[in-house]
């Protein structure tokens, strides 16, 4: 369960409390019965492995980059298809 910190706006009194996340915010301060805000912390992450750094997002080496294709694409490829001829009219009356 997450850890909340809670500071008072009128007395600057602050507190933690660990809540569920479904649980209803606190509001009244234990100290001076006054209205109490939700601080937001940075969160603790922790990375294990070996890493998106150097699995991903690094540049590669040079023995590790993929060989440039330098054959000649297909010709497939490279000329449109023919376009279809319109089908004939039949003159049945």
């Amino acid at each position: 369960m997450p850890t909340y910190v809670y500071a008072c706006k009128d007395c600057g009194h602050g507190l933690e409390v660990v809540q569920s996340f479904t649980d209803e915010a606190l509001t009244i301060c234990p100290e001076c019965q006054g209205n109490l805000r939700k601080k937001f912390n940075s969160v603790g992450v922790v990375f294990k492995g070996s890493g998106f750094y150097r699995n991903d997002s690094r540049a590669t080496t040079s023995s590790a980059t993929p060989a440039t294709s330098e054959s000649k694409p297909s010709e497939a490829a490279a000329a449109p298809a023919p376009a279809a001829a319109p089908a004939k009219e039949s003159a049945s009356a």
